[in-house]
């Protein structure tokens, strides 16, 4: 949601002021319509043209980081269950416990896309409890043999394990584009369209054209900062890595 606030905020600003600098143009003094000073205003405006465009860049490639970053921790967090869920069914009937806890966080997981917020707000979340009735189940088990303590030990790594590719998954979450950043962009874009409202003929073309170019970036600006936060929005790590280990589960 805020992805779309800042988005709107910054097609606001980029249409406003191309239009009130259009609006404002032939009130200016003669000094400040020659020539010169349209030489300067362009110069100005190209220079935070390549800055806008090098940041921009950034943060697309930080954002592109973020999701891979994510979407990888999700197919191993995924790998992980199957191997765990492997793990228990090979200890035998003292771990079926385990394994129902299992199941259904891995199906709580699916109905309840993971966004992270209450692990990052410090609330407990509904993902937690299920993961905590896995680790009591895991706890409960009485080894009878040499064999199953020793497989035993190694379901406990694997649990440990998931617990800490969860809270990678959980910090990764929260976004790595820092907000003073996002404004200096909004200020820059700001800047430009003013530039491009400077001397701008005022006609039907013109304003239509500067609608739809600040619609666009506004647009891109609301995609990137949308794939910065994989868990919210449009763009969304998918979930099918969950329900491939959830179909392994139920063989």
């Amino acid at each position: 949601m805020e992805s779309i606030f800042i988005a709107v905020g910054i097609f606001v600003c980029l249409l406003s002021a191309s239009l009130l600098m259009m609006h404002w143009y032939p009130k200016l003094s003669a000094r400040h319509r020659d020539e010169e000073t349209n030489t300067v205003v362009r110069l100005v405006a190209n220079i935070f043209v390549v800055m806008t465009s090098l940041v921009f860049g950034l943060m697309i490639n930080s954002a592109k980081n973020t999701f891979e970053a994510i979407d990888t921790n999700v197919h191993a967090f995924a790998t992980s269950l199957i191997i765990f869920d492997r793990t228990l069914k090979n200890y035998g009937e003292k771990a079926e416990d385990t394994r129902a806890h299992l199941v259904a966080y891995v199906e709580h997981a699916i109905a309840n896309p993971y966004r992270g917020d209450e692990a990052l707000q410090h609330r407990k979340s509904p993902a937690t409890q299920y993961l905590d009735d896995i680790g009591v189940a895991l706890a409960a088990i009485d080894p009878e043999s040499r064999y199953q303590e020793t497989l035993l030990e190694e379901l406990r790594q694997q649990y440990r394990l998931l617990i800490e590719q969860r809270w990678k998954i959980v910090e990764q979450s929260e976004g790595a584009i820092p907000l003073p950043l996002i404004g200096m962009l909004g200020a820059w874009l700001t800047l430009i369209y003013a530039s491009f409202g400077y001397r701008a003929p005022r006609n039907p073309m013109v304003i239509s054209m500067f609608t739809v170019s600040a619609l666009l970036i506004a647009a891109s600006v609301y995609l990137v900062l949308d794939m910065d936060i994989p868990f919210h929005g449009a763009i969304q790590i998918s979930d099918s890595p969950l329900r491939r280990a959830l179909a392994e589960m139920h063989l």
